[in-house]
């Protein structure tokens, strides 16, 4: 036996798509929310975008350049993490 298949109104497409964009929060957060799945929201977001046009901006150069620093040093921090805490496992191993 097969669950009816749910219809939802543009307007609430809609709603949730304007969400998504304004809040910046992940589709896969929004549809958990709303108890929508992940992939139809991704499927009425790309829709939105066709129909309402890039909403999103495209960065400046400064902000292009920012953006690299950040993730340079994400990376960075990243990799320090990681480096600790293999550190510190092998010196509460020693310990013992």
């Amino acid at each position: 036996m097969t669950a009816a298949r749910r219809r939802f109104s543009q307007e609430f497409k809609d709603e949730l798509c304007q969400e998504v964009i304004s809040t910046s929060k992940p589709i896969k957060s929004v549809a958990e929310t709303y108890g929508v799945g992940a992939e139809t929201l991704r499927n009425w977001m790309r829709k939105y975008r066709q129909t309402h046009g890039s909403v999103e901006e495209e960065l400046t150069v400064s902000e292009r350049a920012r953006l690299k620093e950040l993730e340079r040093e994400n990376r960075e921090l990243r990799a320090e993490t990681a480096f600790l805490k293999k550190a510190s496992a092998y010196f509460a191993r020693e310990q013992r």
